[in-house]
């Protein structure tokens, strides 16, 4: 399975940056890894402020977690049998939201279904056919920033 490298832009929109590098806990905190991935050109942002060090503890700290990932659905409508196809497709898109354009970023691989989200797909589809040897088509190792 892939590992995918981390990069900067791989944090959501706003994701607060440490730049404690004195913490004893900076190795292990996702938010200080990413304060490491800022780009040069990058003057401004989100940040976890000295203040959430209190007494030992920092209360923003976000263990790094490594998790699997996901994306592609080419598979997953074969168990369905042929007039559930269309809701069961429908249902799915509606988990992502009301338009079609969330649906299409994740079966495409532009954005990474995180393992609730795999496990809220798949009960879906159990409600329209089995679920057996259904697979996403692709799985890449990542970042949790949740």
């Amino acid at each position: 399975m892939e590992e995918k490298k981390l990069g900067f832009d791989d944090a959501p929109w706003g994701y607060p940056l440490c730049f404690r590098a004195e913490c004893p806990k900076a190795a292990e905190c996702m938010h200080y890894l990413m304060g490491t991935k800022v780009p040069p050109e990058r003057t401004t942002g989100q940040a976890v402020y000295p203040s959430a060090w209190k007494d030992g503890q920092c209360k923003r700290f976000a263990q790094i977690r490594k998790v699997t990932m996901a994306y592609g659905f080419s598979q997953l409508y074969d168990n369905v049998p042929r007039h559930l196809k269309a809701e069961a497709r429908l249902r799915v898109r509606h988990y992502f939201g009301s338009g079609v354009s969330s649906y299409y970023r994740y079966h495409h691989g532009e954005r990474y279904l995180m393992p609730q989200q795999q496990e809220d797909i798949m009960a879906i589809i159990a409600q329209y056919g089995s679920t057996d040897n259904i697979r996403f088509d692709y799985y890449v190792v990542g970042y949790d920033f949740t």
